[in-house]
């Protein structure tokens, strides 16, 4: 039985959509990095990448499109329901690149420093890769974050209370979140959803002087604490 060219780009496409979950079940974070190492250990240089050029018509010198910078708060719940959502948002039209995005989240990460190149490499396992994100581009494909629920994992008493003394910095916290990624495109002229459903955890910290919450680190994709 022969199948449809319209069948086979449909299949491709849909492959090409799914493809973030299977980048992450390939690869290995290695733990979330508040146990490895002391929170006095030097921060490691961050990773640096060019952005893909772009394959969208060029924009005018004056229209520069920028990611929605995540509301400072020195409440952890609602810190990490704002980072989970920025974490799962992003629009292949909109002219930006994945880097636009991930640098977006960078900018409430540590600010000692000592945790932002482990920051960055558990972000990268959430976003496109330059080639996906040229390919589904293509589609104008776009995704969003229905978040369920945004709790404390039970685990969390006792990991904190395992870590060394200075490993983890004050008002750490952990929050487990579980809700359904979206990602809406068009193939063949028809709107296309796909709904999957996704669970995290972020590890951050609210420091008791009433400063705001930064984040520490992600744990990989469906393979929260619980």
């Amino acid at each position: 039985m022969k199948t449809s060219p319209d069948s086979r780009a449909r299949r491709k496409l849909i492959a090409l959509t799914v493809s973030g979950v299977i980048l992450v079940a390939l690869i290995a974070v290695g733990g979330y990095g508040l146990f490895v190492g002391s929170h006095n250990t030097p921060p490691e240089e961050p990773p640096t990448s060019s952005p893909p050029a772009p394959v969208a018509p060029s924009q005018p010198d004056s229209f520069r499109p920028e990611v929605p910078r995540i509301v400072p708060t020195n409440d952890p719940e609602l810190f990490a329901h704002r980072v989970a959502t920025a974490l799962f948002t992003w629009d292949t039209g909109s002219g930006l690149v994945p880097l636009d995005y991930t640098s977006a989240i960078l900018e409430v990460g540590d600010p000692s420093g000592y945790e932002q190149a482990g920051l960055a490499s558990d972000i990268a396992t959430y976003m496109p890769t330059r080639g996906a994100w040229v390919k589904l581009r293509e589609y104008a494909t776009t995704q969003r974050i229905e978040i369920d629920t945004v709790v404390v994992p039970d685990s969390w008493a006792d990991a904190a209370a395992q870590a060394r003394p200075g490993q983890l910095p004050p008002g750490a916290i952990a929050y487990t979140i579980d809700g359904t990624r979206h990602r809406d495109g068009v193939w063949n002229g028809t709107a296309e959803t796909l709904t999957v459903p996704v669970a995290f955890t972020l590890f951050l910290a609210c420091p008791p002087d009433g400063d705001p919450c930064y984040l520490l680190r992600l744990s990989q994709l469906d393979n929260p604490l619980r």
